[in-house]
């Protein structure tokens, strides 16, 4: 895996971020990368989006949420976390996700957090059982419909 990176978003792969799709089973517990990009278009500076390679080969979309007022009402309740993630449906169970997470954890460590949020849709078809194995705990909320699970980072 000593080929594996991350790569901004740029115009010169825009087209290629937009083709990641996962299988047709998962497309109900993750948006498509294009509506991930019209998101984080709204959040600048909070969204952080990347493509995910395997050498030359693109396997991948991740978007973090860095240092966003979570309850979106000033109460110093800012968190920093996974958004999205789209492993392209013909190249999962590779390690491409953990690899993107592990580097989501990097990213926020980077930038002085201690912790790393993500929600996800509950249910034996969501990706609970992924994001337990690498550590996350869930906390007891929701966020809309989801649930809510955190990575101490220290």
């Amino acid at each position: 895996m000593s080929t594996l990176r991350l790569e901004p978003i740029t115009p010169d792969n825009f087209e290629t971020a937009l083709a990641i799709s996962v299988r047709d089973d998962q497309a109900h517990l993750v948006e498509p990368v294009v509506k991930s990009l019209a998101e984080a278009s709204m959040w600048p500076g909070v969204a952080w989006t990347r493509l995910i390679a395997d050498g030359d080969t693109p396997v991948g979309f991740v978007m973090a949420f860095l240092d966003i007022d979570w309850k979106g009402d000033g109460s110093g309740d800012v968190r920093s976390g996974l958004w999205r993630l789209n492993i392209d449906a013909g190249v999962q169970s590779r390690g491409y996700g953990r690899f993107a997470v592990e580097e989501v954890a990097a990213e926020i460590r980077r930038r002085g957090g201690k912790v790393m949020t993500v929600t996800y849709h509950p249910g034996d078809d969501g990706p609970q059982g992924f994001y337990r194995r690498l550590g996350f705990r869930e906390t007891g909320e929701t966020s809309g419909d989801q649930t809510v699970a955190e990575l101490a980072l220290g």
